[in-house]
């Protein structure tokens, strides 16, 4: 969609604005609006929590419009001064933490709320148009990332009077009411078209995973004779496959140094590389955040956890999102390497199985196996021992390479088709951010674009 522009237009004096409107005013944030401020109440005072009170800090501003709060007070905490209510209406922005670094969230409060020290809660002057106005600070976060600056600890923190300070653009109020209503519809249209394209995500995944279990416990000819397997999850399994533990397949196996043998402080800037949980995904290597120990420690004391191009690595720790017992394969040229604490080795005996086809069974089988298998309440830990009595369905290995080979080519294909929906989600993330900085600063003009309005 095309948009016109207005018929004449004037310099703002501004270098981040440019030329705006001819009618289109130009005033300093300070000037239309009045900022004011939260606190936490006394954390030691019970009666101060669990309340019916909303009450909002940065991790509530998810949403451009907040109802309710992940965390609540009292009217006691109210009435005795600890906090205040900010109205609804208000727009709120966050001033100090670490999501500055990334972000610059503003959103409009529903209901009545109290708000915490790293929020400021924003009330619009009388011809400033409160939705218009949160539109205009979410167009201006260009601007507004260059008054962030870095406190302790990595910390970000807005500074309020440079801010304060920064101006924007302002048409005639009918035109700020018709401008939010715009993009009010807009961006509406945009966030479900992401929504959509989220949900195909989930549905790719879901579908990937099942036609990855179904190859790699069922094989690939439909019609082959089946018989139980005797293992609970998996049911029947092909005739012709055989049940054998993990640890019957596996020439060696090690798992991570435990205690003071390996701690952040050994790390170095190269030598062995370190093998971490975040590095075993399901069916893949993550090779990012590398961290390394250095050859002559690694020779004193840490020998015998040694990790070779082609071995098994499973995850003894993991949690809903990331299983107990998910599986990769070390990708070649790796060496030299080593598995740290909860990371497993396994070295396959390369005649019986093909290492490919084992890691995606034992993802297939993780989390029915971590069920049984893993002990802990939040997090799941099965140790090494137990892991290795895993019971895995093995075709004979020219089948298993077929099927891995399989599973590759099925991976492959559903990564394409993500990475398609990743890049859509992009494109119209990108879009809304331009549009809404377009229609703020009047390089587009949408006074007849939105419910009727005209100029």
């Amino acid at each position: 969609m095309s948009f016109a522009r207005y018929p004449s237009y004037k310099p703002s004096g501004v270098e981040w604005l440019g030329d705006v409107p001819s009618h289109w005013h130009v005033r300093p944030l300070k000037h239309v609006a009045r900022l004011s401020s939260g606190g936490t109440p006394d954390k030691t005072r019970e009666d101060y929590w669990n309340g019916d009170v909303p009450w909002a800090s940065s991790k509530d501003l998810k949403v451009a419009a907040l109802a309710d709060t992940e965390d609540h007070i009292t009217q006691l905490a109210l009435s005795e001064g600890a906090a205040q209510l900010v109205p609804a209406g208000r727009i709120l922005v966050v001033v100090r933490g670490m999501i500055l670094a990334h972000s610059f969230p503003v959103t409009t409060t529903l209901t009545p709320m109290a708000i915490n020290q790293d929020l400021k809660a924003i009330e619009p002057v009388s011809d400033v148009d409160s939705a218009y106005l949160a539109w205009l600070l979410r167009g201006a976060s260009s601007e507004t990332s260059s008054r962030i600056d870095e406190a302790a600890h990595g910390t970000k923190v807005l500074r309020l009077d440079a801010w304060t300070s920064v101006q924007l653009p302002l048409p005639p109020s009918k035109e700020q009411r018709a401008i939010a209503a715009f993009l009010q519809d807009e961006t509406a249209k945009t966030d479900a078209l992401v929504t959509e394209q989220r949900r195909l995500m989930d549905l790719l995944k879901e579908k990937r995973q099942a036609v990855i279990s179904h190859a790699v416990t069922k094989g690939l000819n439909p019609d082959a004779p089946m018989k139980p397997s005797g293992i609970e999850w998996l049911g029947d399994a092909p005739a012709h496959w055989r049940i054998i533990s993990l640890g019957r397949v596996t020439s060696s196996r090690c798992d991570g140094p435990f205690g003071s043998g390996l701690k952040s402080e050994h790390y170095a800037d190269a030598g062995v590389r370190v093998i971490r949980l975040q590095n075993i995904t399901s069916n893949q290597f993550d090779g990012s955040n590398e961290v390394f120990v250095s050859i002559d420690y690694y020779a004193r004391e840490l020998t015998g956890h040694e990790v070779l191009g082609g071995d098994l690595l499973i995850a003894g720790l993991g949690d809903e999102n990331n299983p107990v017992g998910r599986a990769c394969i070390a990708p070649e040229g790796i060496e030299p390497a080593m598995v740290k604490a909860d990371c497993f080795r396994f070295r396959l005996d390369t005649v019986q199985c093909v290492p490919a086809f084992v890691a995606a069974l034992l993802c297939a089988s993780a989390k029915p196996d971590g069920g049984v298998l893993s002990s802990g309440s939040t997090r799941s830990r099965i140790p090494l021992s137990v892991m290795a009595s895993r019971r895995l369905a093995l075709p004979p290995a020219s089948e298993q390479a077929a099927i891995a080979e399989f599973v590759q080519t099925e991976s492959q294909r559903f990564s394409t088709l993500t990475g398609e929906a990743v890049r859509a989600i992009a494109l119209l993330q990108e879009r809304r951010t331009a549009l809404i900085s377009a229609a703020v600063t009047g390089q587009i003009d949408v006074r007849d674009m939105s419910n009727g309005t005209s100029a």
